[in-house]
């Protein structure tokens, strides 16, 4: 393969990469303590995703997905939390890939400053192998077929009783909004992470967001009793979606996953695929320009209804989650900038961008048009239970 690889940056150009690719000796070397994986005969495809190395590789025995993440991301125990809940999901019917373990039974592999996993390869096609979180889907019955694979994943993650992640960079966890205290729980979150609670850029758009926030997470405050606790994706953007014509035939991906809950996860896959986010980073002083997609989310949420209908408080709750549900991330990624890659410049733009200018956008006639889509949708479900 061509030696030159771009990956996706944070406006959806193509950047160089954080991490340099897996080559094919490294490949070859970590598959010889993988016995089911087979001898690697050549490496198929390089991952154009920012936050670790991948590839999926052919092999004599088929073809394998090699992830390799810095340990500083992504320790041995951190990959274990993400294993034990696929292993769950595949064992409850989920269209999921194996996670293959070595000769010595182990599925995360460190070696020097790297974590190595191996997955089979998902069944399927890979049709938005290029696609850029926040950009739309291809089809409103995409949208559906997406809304239905994720309603599987949490009918079969229920019984998944582990404890919410251990403190890492790039999780999309969810206590600073399902805390009757949220100004409290941020200060906990930013003391957890040094590189957070260190900047003073970070902790003045933290209270932005907070003031920005606060009357959403007073609606979402009476119903988050009613919100079961679930282990979830948090990331169900399309391009972690293999697909036969118009069906989902895989969800691969669950490096942002936590014990958060189901409604939690949708509104991250509304946010993801509903609102094209890139475009406001063109443009930040036309908000109202942004595109909001509701076909597709009325298709989204159909598909979803369709295998696992939501209660009335998780419809009522889901526009407020809508809002919420981001910041968390928005704050992990910084961490990744400032602790992990020390780039002062792309951090501004996850606290600022990302947490603060979002929280923004939806006190804008396009967040407004969003929200009020949701909630027309949630009367409507209301009725409909009636």
């Amino acid at each position: 393969m061509s030696e030159t690889v771009k990956v996706h940056g944070m406006d959806g150009r193509l950047v160089e990469p954080d991490w340099p690719p897996l080559t094919f000796h490294e490949i070859t070397t970590l598959l010889r303590e993988f016995p089911a994986a087979g001898e690697p005969i050549e490496i198929l495809s390089v991952s154009p995703r920012p936050l670790s190395a991948a590839s999926v590789v052919r092999t004599a025995k088929g073809r394998v997905f090699v992830k390799r993440h810095h340990r500083s991301v992504r320790d041995r125990e951190g990959l274990l939390e993400e294993h034990r809940f696929l292993e769950h999901l595949l064992n409850h019917g989920a269209p999921t890939s194996r996670v293959l373990a070595s000769g010595t039974g182990e599925t995360a592999v460190e070696k020097g400053e790297w974590t190595y996993e191996v997955h089979t390869a998902a069944e399927g096609i890979d049709l938005y192998e290029e696609a850029v979180s926040w950009t739309p889907f291809h089809s409103a019955q995409h949208a559906r077929a997406a809304g239905g694979a994720l309603a599987r994943l949490h009918v079969a993650a229920r019984g998944f009783a582990a404890p919410r992640r251990k403190v890492q960079p790039i999780v999309a966890s969810f206590t600073i909004f399902a805390n009757e205290n949220p100004a409290a729980e941020m200060e906990r979150y930013l003391a957890a992470r040094p590189s957070l609670a260190q900047s003073s850029a970070v902790r003045a758009c933290a209270q932005q967001a907070l003031e920005a926030l606060a009357p959403f997470h007073a609606e979402l405050a009476p119903l988050l009793p009613r919100l079961p606790p679930l282990w979830t994706h948090n990331d169900l953007h399309a391009s972690n979606l293999f697909w036969s014509d118009e069906r989902v035939t895989a969800v691969v991906d669950f490096g942002l996953s936590d014990r958060t809950n189901a409604v939690h996860d949708l509104a991250h896959a509304i946010e993801r695929n509903i609102v094209e986010w890139l475009v406001l980073v063109e443009g930040p002083s036309q908000p109202d320009a942004v595109p909001v997609h509701l076909d597709h989310l009325e298709a989204l949420l159909e598909g979803y209804e369709a295998v696992r209908p939501l209660s009335g408080q998780e419809a009522a709750a889901l526009a407020p989650m809508t809002v919420l549900c981001h910041a968390e991330f928005a704050l992990s990624e910084a961490e990744y900038f400032l602790g992990v890659l020390h780039s002062d410049e792309r951090a501004k733009m996850a606290y600022d961008g990302w947490l603060a200018g979002h929280a923004r956008w939806f006190l804008s006639a396009g967040g407004r048009r969003l929200l009020d889509g949701l909630r027309r949708w949630a009367e409507r479900h209301a009725e409909a239970v009636r």
